[in-house]
């Protein structure tokens, strides 16, 4: 079983927006993201640490601006956020601890009704083809085709 950690070598190459939303809870600008509109199969994993997040096959196009999943594969952890006047609630990567974005109670009912809006500045994309070599190949059963 892999180890996830919140790795300092990697923080120090993040590139200023990442680090920003990584590290200081930020917000990239809607419709921004690198991986907003990926429609590939794989997983998206956090940029610090590895771990495992979501799967390509839970991803949908919400319409908010942001990389929209129905439900997280694993170590995601929920936290209450009242910044910005706004009751939510924040997602974070479980060993990295790494601010991913915040799960609303408005996705589609048939799918759960989650929406984990997640910044693409979070995110590192595994292709389905590379899962197995990265040592991603337990998750490969939650990865459809869906291009």
């Amino acid at each position: 079983m892999a180890t996830y950690t919140k790795n300092p070598d990697v923080i120090a190459t993040l590139s200023p927006e990442e680090f920003y939303v990584t590290q200081e809870s930020g917000t990239e600008r809607p419709g921004s993201g690198k991986l907003l509109n990926n429609k590939e199969p794989g997983i998206y994993v956090d940029i610090v640490s590895g771990e495992p997040l979501f799967a390509s096959s839970d991803k949908y196009e919400s319409g908010c601006g942001w990389p929209s999943f129905t439900k997280p594969i694993d170590n995601v952890t929920e936290h209450h956020d009242a910044s910005h006047g706004m009751i939510r609630t924040e997602v974070r990567s479980k060993y990295g601890d790494s601010h991913l974005g915040h799960v609303f109670p408005d996705g589609p009912r048939d799918r759960g009704g989650l929406r984990y809006c997640i910044n693409s500045a979070s995110l590192r994309f595994v292709h389905r083809d590379d899962m197995e070599d990265e040592g991603y190949g337990d998750y490969l059963n939650q990865v459809e085709d869906v291009a």
